[in-house]
């Protein structure tokens, strides 16, 4: 199992197509190492190795580990309360009911106060407080994404997986979801984002891992991986 923690980061990136079995590599974020993750394989298709971390899948080896525990073996549910955040890419809210409503069942596992925790959400996503009392299911693609991510923020995690997050979106709400991933780094959230849009997303990471076939073919910082002439020729257009 390869170990490949990274600390003093803030937004990490697995970049590119990748079919069949896939490898995940994650990494952590600050002196802690808080995650501690090695190589992870799942039966699933590209885009979807966050959701074999996240126990959403049955993986076929290899281990998850959090903070130094191993959590292969548990539920999606008690991964949640361990500390890993995750946001699918699609279902990820519920329609029928409010912004405000849907922030709230992310805090569902909680039993303390988490009223503050709400307005940092809030802070981080303005237009949510805006339309908090309207049904999700009525905001535009961009939005969505934001109550998505603020309803994984109201568990509070140590970790927060994003599994292509602009997928659907037009470049211009896609270049709002990134500056908006960007102030959620920003708060000291590591953030391991599985993400089609490799060239935008590389430019925001600070350690990228391109997957081909199941496996890692390249590793670097998203500046390095950005001007591999390998990487440009096979994933960026040249």
């Amino acid at each position: 199992m390869e170990d490949v923690t990274s600390p003093g980061r803030a937004v990490d990136k697995a970049a590119g197509q990748v079919q069949g079995h896939e490898e995940l590599l994650l990494a952590g974020r600050g002196d802690a190492d808080p995650l501690q993750i090695g190589s992870v394989k799942a039966n699933c298709g590209h885009g979807e190795p966050a959701a074999g971390a996240g126990g959403l899948l049955r993986l076929r080896e290899g281990q998850v580990r959090l903070d130094g525990d191993e959590i292969s073996h548990l539920s999606p549910q008690d991964r949640v309360a361990k500390g890993m955040g995750f946001v699918p890419q699609t279902n990820n809210i519920f329609t029928s009911m409010s912004v405000q409503e849907n922030l709230e069942m992310g805090a569902f596992i909680r039993r303390d106060d988490f009223r503050e925790t709400l307005e940092q959400v809030y802070d981080l996503f303005p237009i949510l407080r805006d339309k908090r009392r309207q049904a999700a299911g009525e905001l535009s693609g961009g939005q969505r994404q934001q109550v998505a991510v603020g309803r994984a923020l109201m568990t509070k995690p140590k970790l927060l997986m994003l599994d292509e997050p602009t997928a659907g979106v037009s470049p211009i709400v896609m270049d709002e979801l990134f500056d908006r991933i960007i102030e959620v780094a920003r708060t000291g959230i590591p953030i391991l984002m599985v993400e089609q849009n490799a060239r935008q997303a590389l430019s925001i990471a600070d350690k990228g891992y391109v997957l081909v076939q199941g496996r890692n073919a390249f590793t670097g910082s998203g500046a390095e991986l950005l001007n591999n002439p390998e990487v440009r020729k096979s994933f960026l257009g040249g």
